[in-house]
């Protein structure tokens, strides 16, 4: 199977591909591509991960083509930061 694992920190955005066999696991995935090596802050037992944007254990078995996300933990509270109007986007401030 190929399968894509990508993860982006705020300066770098990576997505590698690895071949692995049927019924190998997202952890599988994550430990293949050596992406933990790159970004030696990534810690599994904190980061969530997902399969093309929905939520997934490490022991979800992968489908041929699947990619693997590994999630920052958010910084910013989204019930906190003031929203943008539309037309304020892309406005200077």
């Amino acid at each position: 199977m190929d399968i894509g694992v990508a993860y982006a920190s705020p300066n770098k955005q990576v997505w590698l591909h690895v071949s692995l066999p049927e019924g190998s696991t997202a952890q599988d995935a994550i430990t293949k591509s050596g992406i933990v090596l790159l970004f030696p802050e990534i810690d599994l037992a904190s980061h969530k991960i997902g399969i093309y944007g929905k939520l997934a254990k490490l022991d979800a078995v992968l489908s041929d083509g699947d990619r693997v996300e590994i999630y920052r933990p958010i910084t910013a509270d989204p019930a906190t930061v003031p929203r943008r109007d539309k037309q304020d986007i892309g406005s200077d401030p």
